[in-house]
């Protein structure tokens, strides 16, 4: 039975660190990860460019792909702002023989295990608490006190889908987190399964 590309799902609220650990992952060669770029309503922001860090639909295009199935999952994360994964994009990694890595809200990555059951590894990232997760949001700069509130209230939501994941790893120490994140990837990526196809 040959290894299957697989897909892992970093999920967890805004500021815990899943980003860093989705890169840091990328960074290492023998994994063979590519990543899945999600698909947004919104507009770039200052740096941000079309087709690298999201595909920037807009409201009505999103809708439009919303209407011909055009998304493995889609999630209206706050009103009219829109995130999903195209089916396209991962069948296109796929295609390269790419085990697939997504960091996404937690709808969206528990959406995608259920719909890939065997193929998937969804991974919840922890902050140590609320209160930190406010620090880290404040610290980037990047997010009005409105918008940071709004993110904080929400994580309260996200923390408690936290059980329904595979794995929970605490980010509260960086490295120890890189480390875990490594361990749980690698293991799951040489894991045989059989095909959903």
């Amino acid at each position: 039975m040959d290894i299957q590309p697989k897909l892992i799902v970093f999920s967890a609220p805004s500021g815990a660190g899943k980003t860093t650990l989705v890169r840091h992952l990328l960074g290492i060669e023998d994994l063979n990860l590519a990543f899945s770029i999600s698909a947004a309503s919104r507009e770039a922001r200052a740096g941000e460019v079309d087709g690298e860090d999201y595909y920037f639909l807009g409201i009505p295009e999103f809708k439009k792909r919303i209407k011909a199935n055009d998304f493995i999952e889609f999630e209206e994360v706050y009103q009219d702002q829109f995130y999903g994964t195209l089916k396209t994009e991962v069948e296109r990694l796929w295609a390269q023989g790419k085990n697939v890595i997504f960091d996404i809200d937690v709808v969206g990555g528990l959406r995608l295990k259920k719909k890939f059951p065997d193929r998937t590894i969804a991974i919840f990232v922890k902050p140590p608490s609320i209160n930190e997760l406010q620090i880290r949001l404040k610290s980037r700069k990047t997010e009005s006190p409105e918008k940071i509130a709004m993110r904080v209230a929400k994580a309260s939501t996200e923390m408690a889908t936290a059980p329904q994941f595979d794995i929970i790893i605490e980010n509260d120490d960086l490295d120890a987190a890189k480390l875990r994140a490594e361990q749980v990837v690698r293991g799951f990526i040489n894991k045989k399964v059989r095909s959903e196809f």
